[in-house]
């Protein structure tokens, strides 16, 4: 890997090592590609890390569609290079966390407070972001570009990291923690003393357990396909750990008296698991799912059982956050000791390690991968 963040070529555009998908299903490539100066209203920013999060797996292979060829990445942090005409809320030398989805303030959903379903919020991902060394046009997967030595963006994707929390951790704050601490504050509501379980236990799975602990859950129950991801389920606040399997609603209700928990959070994706999410929570209680899946997951429920238990069933969208209200407060926490950044990743790796990270998520093992550039 390059040990330089960039290197100047022709006026007005510099080359940086990226992860670029050519083309749906195709592998990633590491390729220099030439970026631009950051022109009005944008921001340059130079990556200090990056976490590896499903969606962006979700992008390469098709369940998410979005214009391609494109650098991936979309949950980063990093440090102001340069900043375009008109921009005044950060400056060079200023650390900022990537926001993939900034919301326009403007449609019909920011009217109602709802900026986590902005209807113009990936509208940049439609945009030329970079070129390859052939003049091949680029554009950035999540608006923001994150696998890459350094990006350019809209300024209202960057916001100030917020004091007392490390750079490259902060990283984290763009998705994973953001949509596991909005399952639970936001979408679910879970409330002092509520018995929850959290399907899936990779970064925004362990984000949300650390949440559910936060918000002070008296049982937390961690389910996951991997036996060997206890240790990390219960270092996050999990109080029990269950192997994922065709009894698993039936080992959660044993649990919780039989009854069954007050929320359920699925951040897996898949028909089976949302299914079994549902049948895990009580008459009465709260299913939020997290997870992207494909249009080829279909769940199915019966109209009886949809008025015989009275649940709620919802999804989920950023952790129905707003990133200027949240980060704050996640920073509390972070200070206070709380919310441990750093418990959510289980491999740091270069650029060259995000393709092998993706093996590691289809297979189920580990939680974050965290890329880190140099300094």
């Amino acid at each position: 890997m390059s040990t330089s963040t960039s290197t100047r070529t022709r006026t007005g555009t510099s080359t940086v090592r990226a992860a670029v998908l050519p083309a749906v299903g195709a592998p990633l490539e590491i390729v220099d590609v030439e970026l631009p100066e950051p022109g009005p209203g944008q921001v340059r920013v130079r990556l200090a890390a990056a976490g590896v999060c499903h969606s962006d797996l979700s992008l390469s292979n098709g369940t998410m569609r979005l214009p391609v060829p494109a650098v991936l990445g979309h949950e980063g942090a990093g440090t102001v290079v340069a900043v375009g005409e008109g921009v005044t809320h950060v400056a060079p030398g200023d650390g900022v966390v990537l926001n993939w989805a900034p919301s326009c303030g403007s449609c019909h959903p920011c009217s109602l407070g709802e900026v986590w379903l902005c209807a113009d919020a990936l509208t940049g991902a439609a945009a030329v972001h970079a070129r390859t060394a052939d003049g091949t046009e680029l554009h950035p997967g999540l608006n923001v570009a994150a696998f890459a030595e350094e990006t350019v963006v809209a300024a209202k994707c960057v916001l100030p990291v917020p004091d007392g929390v490390p750079l490259t951790d902060a990283a984290l704050l763009g998705c994973a923690v953001l949509t596991g601490w909005g399952a639970v504050h936001h979408s679910a509501k879970v409330r002092e003393g509520e018995t929850v379980a959290v399907f899936g236990v990779g970064g925004v799975g362990l984000a949300t357990l650390q949440a559910a602990r936060i918000a002070g859950a008296s049982a937390i129950v961690a389910v996951d396909v991997s036996p060997e991801k206890e240790e990390l389920a219960r270092a996050a606040g999990a109080t029990a750990y269950v192997v994922a399997s065709d009894t698993t609603a039936r080992e959660i209700r044993k649990l919780t008296g039989g009854h069954g928990v007050d929320v359920a959070v699925e951040c897996v994706g898949r028909a089976a698991t949302i299914r079994t999410a549902w049948d895990s929570t009580r008459r009465g209680g709260r299913t939020t799912v997290v997870g992207i899946g494909g249009k080829d997951q279909q769940v199915t429920f019966n109209a009886l059982e949809l008025f015989h238990w009275g649940r709620t069933l919802s999804g989920c969208v950023y952790g129905n956050s707003d990133p200027a209200r949240d980060l704050p407060v996640l920073a509390s926490h972070i200070r206070a000791g709380r919310l441990d950044l750093s418990a959510l990743v289980t491999e740091h790796i270069p650029l060259e390690g995000i393709p092998g990270a993706f093996t590691n998520m289809l297979a189920g093992r580990g939680g974050r991968a965290l890329v880190v550039f140099p300094d």
